[in-house]
């Protein structure tokens, strides 16, 4: 009787299965597809990065970096030779803009307006995420190569290197708390690291 009862129990149970995928695959009311922008070209994807007062979306294409406006939908420039890029920094009160190149262990540095290239500054090993911090108007890179897992910091307004900070773990994306503190995941430690970002070190 216990057998027949399991059976009658999973058999019901199993009819319902298909109806119970189909609905949580099924997709909220009220949201759909608003548009496509096809980008093309071959190679992976990474981090995207928005500019809100451009209105323009910045998308990491391998080799190159794809400028999307927002509001008409379509490609409006691209930012070339960008070897590995991961991530993108946007610095809008100085006009410029950062990408992390994790091939050459590079930033490129672009102007917001043109997209034109204006200059580069030497990383870490690997660098991956990458973030503009407003207070100190410096741009922090997170580099992974595992005998270097350190962060690159760069003056956003003269380009040069001013410091590079030892992460004691593999970094992975870090956020600014507008305040001088960065949060950085350390993915091999399972921990977070929390940076001072006006004294260049790990608190």
């Amino acid at each position: 009787m216990k057998v027949i009862s399991i059976s009658i129990i999973a058999f019901c149970l199993l009819l319902l299965l298909p109806m119970s995928l189909t609905h949580s695959a099924a997709p909220a009311a009220g949201y759909k597809p608003a548009r496509k922008i096809l980008l093309g070209g071959e190679g992976g994807w990474d981090y995207l990065a928005m500019d809100s007062e451009a209105r323009r979306l910045y998308v990491s294409h391998t080799t190159k970096v794809v400028v999307i406006d927002v509001d008409k939908g379509e490609v409006v420039g691209e930012i070339p030779n960008t070897n590995g890029v991961h991530g993108i920094a946007i610095a809008p009160d100085l006009g410029r803009g950062f990408t992390s190149n994790g091939r050459d262990a590079t930033v490129t540095i672009f102007d917001l307006k043109t997209l034109k290239v204006i200059g580069s500054a030497k990383t870490g090993g690997n660098p991956d995420a990458i973030l503009y911090d407003q207070t100190t108007k410096r741009v922090f890179t997170f580099n992974r190569m595992r005998a270097d897992a350190t962060s690159t910091v760069i003056d956003a307004a003269t380009g040069e290197v001013a410091g590079t900070i030892t992460l004691g773990g593999r970094p992975e994306f870090a956020v600014s708390d507008g305040k001088g503190k960065i949060f950085v995941n350390l993915d091999d430690k399972n921990e977070i690291g929390v940076i001072d970002s006006n004294k260049l070190a790990v608190i």
